[in-house]
């Protein structure tokens, strides 16, 4: 953070960096509340199937003292790592795949479920699965602006919508959400 900004100003950098992003549409910090509401929404969500769904970006963006959120359009980048894996008894048996890194599953035995997710054939047992959401890097934000242990995530839909509710927003089913945790470099 330096000695040159304090804790607002930070703040109001990070939310104007985010801001300034191709494709944001707004960015807003979560008060404790909301966040808290939005976790008892996200521990209720289920994938196709009933299979478990486990949001592990939200609840480490969660563990930071900061979150913005941000809204966004097709015109935002893309996410630098995948953002849903399908997981049994701690084996990674499916992932998104992105077109630049379809590379990495050449040679696999895959089944294609999408577009941009495949199951790896082999990897598959006997053992329920669950979605899993990692977090994922944002380097946007960083020790330079005053920010670490920075993390993103999507919420789920329905938590999606109720925090844009709260943030006084419609749903539009053309934008997204992305939660961006960090704290401040100085707050140690």
């Amino acid at each position: 953070m330096g000695d040159t900004m304090g804790k607002e100003e930070v703040l109001q950098n990070a939310v104007n960096i985010i801001r300034g992003l191709t494709g944001v549409r707004d960015a807003f910090l979560l008060d404790e509340d909301i966040k808290a509401q939005m976790m008892a929404e996200e521990n209720t969500v289920m994938g196709s199937g009933g299979t478990t769904v486990d949001n592990q970006g939200i609840k480490e963006a969660f563990k930071r003292q900061y979150v913005i959120a941000l809204v966004k359009d097709p015109r935002f980048r893309p996410p630098p790592e995948p953002t849903i894996l399908m997981m049994s008894d701690g084996v990674e048996v499916g992932k998104e795949i992105f077109p630049w890194t379809a590379h990495e599953v050449e040679g696999e035995n895959v089944v294609w479920l999408s577009d941009g997710f495949c199951i790896f054939v082999d990897r598959i047992q006997d053992k329920p699965t669950s979605f899993v959401m990692p977090p994922v890097s944002f380097p946007e934000l960083n020790p330079s602006n005053g920010c670490k242990d920075v993390v993103s995530c999507s919420p789920a839909p329905t938590t999606d919508l109720m925090m844009r509710k709260w943030h006084g927003m419609e749903d539009n089913g053309k934008l997204a959400s992305v939660l961006v945790g960090f704290n401040l470099v100085d707050n140690e």
